[in-house]
Parts: C-alpha cells; structure tokens; sequence
C-alpha cells in the first residue's frame, strides 16, 4: 500500500508556516487582489461568504497601524512579511431567522486555506496566527460587533527553507475515529 503523503498534491505537501519572511521583498496590489479572489471562492454555508479582510501591506499606513497591536512573540518575526491580513468573519446573519451563524468560523477558515493554497502556488508561504491584541485591533478598525477578527495570516517569500526535516504531524489514525 503507498503512502497517502507521496499522492498529495505538490501545493500541499511542501506547505509549511516561516518563522521568518524576506524583508526585501514586496507584495503588489495584483498580488493582494489574486489572494481575495481565491478566498472569494471558497464555499459557505448557503453561500454566505462571511469573511471579509483588513489588508496591510508592509510599509502602507494599514501595516503601520497593525503593528503595535502584535504580541511580543508576533513581532519577532510578522513585521518582515509582505503582507499582514486581519481575518474577519459575520458572525450576525442579515435576512434571517437565526442571530448567530454557527458555520461562520469554519467558513472563514475555507476562505483563509485558499488563499494559503494560492500563496504556496504562487511562490509565497503564510503563517496564519493569533498572537495580537484581538480588542486593541477591533477598535483600531472599527470592526462593527456583527463581524469577529478571528486571525491573521502572514503572507510573502520565506527568508529561509528549514533543512528537510520531518515535520511533526498527528498520524493518520489519530485523525480517523471509528476505524
């Protein structure tokens, strides 16, 4: 029998998160807009699509305003990304019966795995974290109280490739139940 890792797609099986990114690099406006189109893809309950994204691209006055609201652990090593996105998810549902969307979160994290997906096709690697002032960062934003900043993610050229090494996963069996 193979290995179900050898038959993963090439995007996913190199997938990893930097401790550090290239401070010489750049991210563009057309590389920002290809990251939202591939989060605007993703599936949703009932096609929602409740995500929406603070962009701050290193050096913009966003970046700068992002900044001071990162965890001391964050600011060891985020700064020298491209890109920073606030990761915001509607928590409130319009047009309905129902006062809190239960599929928000898991919704969002489809939108922010495929924007992952479309980095590591495009060159670039993310880091997605919570290391930041979630409170500090909601107001800085004015993020209104029907919409939750859930996470950030990291985006850009990794500075270093780690040696290859075996990356610490759960197995296989641990992940399937009732085998």
């Amino acid at each position: 029998m193979s290995d179900p890792f050898d038959r993963l797609h090439p995007l996913l099986r190199h997938r990893w998160s930097p401790r550090l990114f290239d401070a010489e690099q750049a991210l563009g406006p057309e590389d920002v807009d290809v990251l939202l189109e591939a989060a605007r893809w993703a599936p949703s309950a009932g096609n929602s699509q409740p995500w929406a994204f603070v962009v701050a691209r290193r050096g913009d006055p966003v970046h700068a305003r992002v900044l001071p609201h990162l965890a001391a652990s964050s600011r060891r090593w985020a700064p020298s990304a491209g890109l920073l996105v606030l990761n915001v998810c509607r928590r409130l549902v319009d047009d309905s019966d129902l006062e809190y969307s239960e599929f928000a979160a898991y919704d969002l994290g489809q939108a922010v795995a495929h924007m992952t997906v479309q980095a590591q096709a495009g060159g670039l690697a993310a880091r997605q974290f919570r290391a930041f002032d979630k409170a500090e960062l909601t107001a800085e934003f004015a993020i209104a109280r029907e919409w939750e900043l859930m996470s950030m993610t990291a985006f850009g050229r990794p500075a270093a490739r780690p040696m290859a090494e075996e990356r610490d996963r759960r197995s296989l069996s641990d992940l399937h139940w009732g085998r």
